[in-house]
């Protein structure tokens, strides 16, 4: 506040020089009638260029006087500019600069955004009752404008419900500290404070969604490029096998050796492996072939919630280990590993069936469902028509010794 005077002081000198100047200029041009018509036309035009420049520098400094009192004013009331959250999101910029506006109109004006009785005497003067009444508006609506910035400064999306019923308390403990006043936050000036907390938790949500979006994209890039680097290694270790095997059953044809038990053998284990480098080949090229998982952790989510999931690891317990292995206590249990060239078709039908289910409903890339393993098998079954192995009973060694070692340091 201070800082806003002493810039109002400093450009009221600048409107005194200026029109000083102003009236310096004028009276010369004045005196310059002595002058014959050649050089009073020049020096006329000279003189009324420097008139208008002067003219507009004073317009914009009575512009910038003007502003800087009405900031004062705002300043004293509790309105300051600060970094909004919003104030660099081009999508919300409009709805911000409107709703910034209308509070600022709303605080300059009288009962804009406090209402108060306008009969009111101190030691029965009237005046000294409207300059008590004035003052008491301007400290509570500075102690409301400072919460309700304090709390947009703050927001979190998810503590929305928290902010807005903060303000509105302090909108009744205004109301109830001024009811000898009839003194109060207008309905109106409360309701612009509580869109523009609602705008910033929309922004924050869309924000917060974003990035966990971005994250999961990033997790799913590495999982993405851990299998492939996994295939092409599997691939490279399976080729080099196979021209091993192609070396060996050459050294036994050219020694005539074709019918023996080894060069059997060694043709048999050549065509399974040429079956196996078809089939990765095939898979590589095949982004929704995959192993489907169901896995449980009761140490870290409970009973009744289980993760579904697809990996195209070519070991699908590594993509296990991993996840045991990203913060949380204890090991996953495995309930089903199983391939299929469609992983991906089936995980997108479980999620589907399932998603009522969802432990968290914002944000689908998070697959942890609220069932249980039995009823998980109930729909691989119809989806699969051949399940061959589901375990439905989640052995959580780690966690069940663990509870059983806490039992028995409580017996001790």
């Amino acid at each position: 506040m201070f800082g806003t005077r002493a810039y109002a002081k400093r450009q009221s000198r600048e409107l005194a020089d200026a029109l000083a100047e102003v009236h310096r200029l004028r009276t010369q041009l004045a005196s310059v009638g002595g002058l014959d018509i050649a050089e009073l036309q020049l020096r006329r035009e000279q003189l009324t260029a420097q008139v208008a420049t002067e003219q507009a520098r004073l317009d914009s400094l009575r512009t910038q006087i003007i502003n800087t009192q009405d900031e004062q004013v705002l300043q004293e009331i509790g309105i300051y500019q600060y970094r909004h959250p919003l104030s660099d999101v081009v999508a919300y910029r409009a709805e911000l600069d409107r709703l910034q506006h209308e509070i600022k109109y709303a605080a300059a004006r009288d009962g804009g955004a406090i209402e108060a009785s306008q009969v009111w005497e101190v030691n029965g003067s009237a005046a000294a009752g409207r300059k008590m009444i004035r003052e008491y508006s301007k400290l509570m609506l500075r102690a409301y404008n400072a919460e309700a910035d304090n709390l947009v400064r703050s927001l979190k999306p998810y503590k929305l419900n928290s902010a807005l019923e903060r303000l509105e308390r302090l909108a009744v403990t205004i109301e109830r500290l001024g009811a000898t006043m009839k003194l109060r936050v207008t309905p109106g000036y409360h309701q612009l404070r509580r869109q523009e907390l609602e705008l910033t938790a929309d922004y924050l949500e869309k924000l917060a969604r974003q990035k966990e979006a971005e994250r999961d994209e990033r997790e799913r890039l590495r999982e993405e490029r851990k299998a492939q680097q996994e295939i092409e290694r599997e691939q490279r270790r399976l080729e080099k096998q196979h021209q091993q095997y192609l070396a060996d059953l050459t050294e036994f044809e050219a020694a005539g050796d074709t019918d023996s038990t080894k060069a059997r053998d060694l043709q048999s284990k050549l065509a399974s492996l040429e079956q196996d480098i078809t089939a990765l080949a095939n898979r590589a090229g095949n982004l929704r072939a995959g192993h489907v998982y169901v896995v449980s952790n009761i140490g870290a989510f409970g009973e009744g919630v289980v993760q579904i999931g697809m990996t195209r690891r070519v070991d699908p317990y590594d993509r296990i280990s991993d996840l045991s292995n990203s913060s949380v206590p204890f090991k996953y249990d495995v309930h089903t590993m199983f391939f299929d060239v469609d992983a991906a078709g089936i995980e997108e039908e479980l999620h589907r069936r399932l998603a009522h289910k969802r432990v968290n409903q914002v944000n689908l890339r998070r697959e942890f469902f609220r069932a249980t393993p039995a009823e998980v098998r109930e729909h691989l079954e119809d989806l699969t028509k051949g399940l061959l192995e589901f375990n439905e009973l989640a052995e959580a060694e780690d966690y069940r010794r663990s509870l059983a070692a806490i039992q028995h340091s409580s017996v001790q």
